[in-house]
């Protein structure tokens, strides 16, 4: 679902499920290389109004995985 802000991929899967995790800003780059390095596809990216970023990818059952930073969340 594109939109100004980012891209956020359906939240479906083969139980569809959507978890989120919340992560520090510094450690979200480390999560990117991580990621990457175990060939895991990052499906999106998207930068929240208040300054939050989210990432999102999928687990081997299909199941997408969001992390997230600080201001994604009014109370986060």
């Amino acid at each position: 679902m594109p939109n100004d802000m980012g891209t956020i991929p359906p939240h479906d899967g083969k139980g569809r499920v959507h978890l989120a995790f919340a992560i520090a800003e510094r450690e979200l780059a480390a999560w990117e290389r991580q990621l990457d390095d175990h060939g895991v596809a990052i499906e999106g990216r998207t930068h929240w109004p208040k300054g939050g970023e989210s990432l999102y990818f999928r687990d081997p059952d299909g199941h997408l995985i969001e992390l997230a930073t600080p201001g994604v969340w009014p109370n986060y």
